[in-house]
């Protein structure tokens, strides 16, 4: 980690506010504070640390319960009394068996959808769990038994349909025919082992400025 402490500014309390957030899907998990030490213990151990304002005292995430947040990357505000934690989260985030703490609506526009980082990081989440736990009558249980032919099958055919889709213009029929493509490009992953964070990784470079040759 090479943040500096230069780099943030505490509040009066020695505290600043420390965004969690899951560093593949972007599902925000929790909000908990830091003070110098909890974050230059952050900073040095990978995993999260924070101050409990209640209890007065420095609290490693996931200690008892082994639900640590193992650090990805640490951004700073633009004024820098606020830092953003991008982390690996090993089982629910909140102590209430939650993945996120804001598991609680307070309010929703009609016909807001929920956001795409929250429905696809349970989407990702329940895949994965079938793949474990392979329960019977799950249809993603059966194309992992049947094997990646069946699976390849059936990306095939949702490829094909959102051509047709598309081909006749029909937003609606789009959206669901990309739905069926994306979870079985999702189980296809899961199959063959290749985590979201190596797709982000590759995107991520092919993004990057390409430099000319010496």
């Amino acid at each position: 980690m090479s943040l500096s402490l230069d780099e943030v500014r505490f509040d009066e309390k020695g505290l600043l506010p420390a965004i969690v957030q899951d560093a593949v899907t972007g599902e925000i998990l929790m909000l908990a504070y830091m003070n110098e030490e909890s974050l230059v213990k952050t900073l040095d151990t990978g995993e999260t640390h924070f101050w409990s304002r209640s209890r007065g005292e420095l609290w490693h995430k996931g200690e008892t319960s082994g639900h640590v947040q193992r650090v990805m990357r640490v951004a700073v505000d633009c004024d820098g009394d606020a830092l953003l934690l991008q982390v690996e989260q090993e089982g629910p985030a909140c102590h209430t068996g939650h993945r996120s703490c804001f598991f609680t609506e307070a309010h929703r526009q009609p016909g807001a959808a929920p956001p795409l980082s929250d429905t696809l990081g349970k989407l990702i989440r329940v895949i994965h769990s079938r793949f474990v736990e392979m329960p019977e009558g799950s249809y993603t249980t059966g194309l992992f038994r049947s094997g990646v032919d069946k699976i390849l099958k059936k990306i095939g055919e949702e490829s094909g349909e959102v051509i047709i889709a598309t081909k006749n213009h029909k937003p609606d029929e789009i959206a669901w025919e990309m739905s069926d493509l994306l979870y079985h490009m999702l189980v296809l992953l899961e199959n063959e082992g290749v985590p979201l964070s190596a797709i982000a990784a590759e995107l991520e470079r092919r993004g990057k400025p390409k430099q000319d040759p010496k």
